[in-house]
């Protein structure tokens, strides 16, 4: 009788138990002289999570069913224009139960503030606006109410953004490493802060966070794709410049070798060889289901 009850649990039969790394989209970066963008929420399962909290827990699932997955988009740049716009918010991720926080837009001058997410923006003396608990950091806030002077870093995975002062931009927040593919990848770096003509610009958070536009003024540079990084804000020169991009999420599958999955229409992904007993689903972007057999 046991033996025939082993057998129909399908015994020696590997179970679906499923490790993820969800990266949402970061936030863009604020224009004129502009705070960094947030970077997306990151919630993990190998090596480190975001937000300084504990592994998530792997999700254990069916064959031959449907889960869907979604990769966010990163947030527009603040625009270019006559007048100061913030950063837009990225988009979240998602697999199955699990939803990760767009980033935060990036603050611009005067009382425009960073934007909460994943991470929060950069933004004014107004304060710093938060992260998602176990997701991301806050974002950096200036230390001077002057106009005319830095902004501060968007928050990443693994710290909070750096604060503007007098002639300088905050840094953007540093992201988080993980090993789910088999090698250490960082992912999630807050954008840097820029500041007024001639001051000093805030860098990226590691992770593919975007700079700061150039000091003598130039447009914020994007975060970087399938990172969840958060766009730079732009550094004023004599014209409303815009923020960069934030880029765009992230969602990697790592499951059991003796599994094959499908990769539904509306995604685009790539499927690793088996390594150390287990196969690599890199979904890049679009909306979706995915199973297994």
């Amino acid at each position: 009788m046991l033996n025939t009850i082993a057998g129909l649990l399908g015994e020696g039969v590997a179970p679906l138990v499923v490790n993820y790394l969800v990266v949402a989209g970061g936030g863009g970066g604020g224009n004129a002289y502009g705070g960094g963008g947030g970077a997306g929420g990151l919630r993990c399962t190998v090596t480190a999570t975001g937000g300084g909290g504990s592994l998530e827990t792997a999700l254990t699932l069916s064959d031959a069913t449907n889960y869907t997955v979604t990769v966010g988009a990163g947030g527009a740049g603040g625009t270019a224009g006559g007048s100061a716009v913030q950063g837009s918010t990225g988009s979240n991720s998602v697999f199955s139960t699990i939803t990760s926080t767009g980033g935060g837009g990036g603050g611009s001058r005067g009382s425009f503030a960073g934007l909460t997410g994943g991470s929060g923006g950069g933004g004014r003396i107004t304060g710093a606006a938060a992260g998602t608990a176990n997701q991301g950091y806050a974002g950096g806030f200036a230390v001077t109410d002057d106009v005319n002077y830095g902004q501060s870093g968007g928050g990443g995975a693994g710290a909070v953004g750096g604060n503007g002062t007098n002639s300088t931009g905050g840094n953007g927040g540093n992201g988080v490493a993980t090993s789910i593919t088999g090698s250490s990848v960082i992912y999630a770096g807050g954008g840097g802060g820029g500041t007024f003509y001639g001051g000093t610009v805030g860098t990226g958070g590691s992770g593919g966070g975007g700079n700061a536009g150039a000091s003598n003024g130039g447009a914020g540079v994007n975060g970087s794709t399938n990172l969840g990084a958060g766009g730079g804000g732009a550094s004023e020169g004599g014209s409303f410049l815009a923020g960069g991009s934030g880029g765009s999420g992230v969602v990697i599958l790592r499951y059991p070798d003796s599994k094959t999955i499908t990769i539904g229409a509306g995604l685009t992904g790539t499927v690793s060889a088996a390594s150390g007993g287990y196969k690599r689903a890199t979904i890049t972007a679009g909306t979706g289901n995915v199973s297994w057999v």
